[in-house]
């Protein structure tokens, strides 16, 4: 799942960005209105984490373009407010979810993967194909009813080609989708990282490569 955090507040947007990441997600991260804009016009994002009151443009505004463009970028919109009349109006423009600061961790994730899902074709829970069983909410994977253990960007692309039921995807679909936009397109991170997460999942191999298209389960 790819995420934009937008906060103008620099230790919070930082520190929920790096919490996303622990949770196996790509994220990027801006901290003004006009930022967040250009990310948006450039990127496909599963999820934007909005803070309502932004310098340059206002959350309210980008909320709008997103509703404007006919995007299925779903908002989770942030603000210090709690108040249910500003709810309401923050809703009313478009956004998706609403969550008052201060807010906890384990709830802001939890909604975000909740939208996450819902801007794709609706999916199981648990992800299950080859013998292969991923629980994207509980972070856990079994092959064959042994469970194993992967580093986040390992969860993430295996995620990915899950959810992909059997079709083929692209390099450049899994570096878009697992990491974020700071990672060098020219790095043979993609290729590392399926070759261990094959070595993780065993025998028989199960990730097929393509060649000159990309992987599938």
């Amino acid at each position: 799942m790819r995420v934009l955090v937008v906060e103008d507040e620099q230790l919070l947007a930082d520190a929920v960005a790096t919490g996303l990441r622990r949770e196996a997600m790509a994220v990027d991260v801006v901290y003004d209105g006009a930022a967040a804009l250009e990310r948006i016009g450039v990127n496909d994002y599963d999820v934007v984490v909005l803070d309502r009151d932004l310098p340059l443009v206002h959350g309210d505004d980008v909320c709008r373009k997103v509703v404007e463009l006919g995007m299925p970028t779903r908002v989770l919109m942030l603000t210090a407010s709690g108040d249910v009349s500003d709810r309401v109006e923050g809703l009313e423009i478009g956004a998706d979810d609403y969550l008052p600061k201060p807010f906890a961790f384990s709830e802001l994730t939890a909604r975000v993967r909740a939208l996450g899902r819902r801007t794709s074709l609706p999916l199981p829970p648990v992800l299950e194909r080859a013998g292969i069983k991923l629980d994207p909410n509980r972070r856990e994977v079994f092959r064959d009813g042994k469970e194993v253990q992967l580093a986040p960007k390992e969860f993430a692309v295996l995620e990915v080609l899950l959810r992909s039921e059997g079709a083929v995807v692209s390099a450049e679909q899994l570096l878009e989708k697992a990491w974020d936009e700071n990672t060098d397109p020219f790095t043979n991170v993609v290729r590392v990282t399926v070759m261990t997460l094959r070595r993780k999942l065993g025998e028989p191999p199960v990730i097929v490569t393509v060649p000159g298209s990309g992987y599938r389960i």
